[in-house]
């Protein structure tokens, strides 16, 4: 019996941590822009699945064009794809390769 209420305890106090955002938006660092990219991004998918990408603004203009034209994403224009651009490209940028290059890319 005292393990049934201990573990009824467990999940109450940690249900909120655990399903706070299911989206992953906690993944998305604090900045101008954080709240519409994360709103963008997280309607289709997961937050973190952006989290874990390193690219360039470049690189990120374009995965808003495939997003777009092939999954159906609103189109961003103006003011607003620049300012999720610019934070994407902020809080996300290239990753820094470890290890030593890879010879056959020379």
């Amino acid at each position: 019996m005292k393990l049934l209420v201990a573990a009824s305890l467990a999940i109450l106090v940690l249900a909120p941590t655990a399903f706070a955002d299911e989206r992953g938006i906690e993944e998305f660092p604090e900045g101008k822009g954080r709240e519409e990219t994360a709103n963008m991004c997280a309607a289709c998918h997961s937050g973190r699945i952006v989290s874990q990408q390193g690219m360039s603004r470049a690189q990120w203009d374009e995965t808003l064009d495939v997003m777009t034209e092939r999954h159906k994403m609103p189109k961003l224009e103006g003011e607003e794809r620049a300012l999720i651009l610019d934070y994407l490209a902020a809080a996300f940028p290239p990753k820094a390769r470890r290890g030593a290059p890879n010879p056959f890319l020379k």
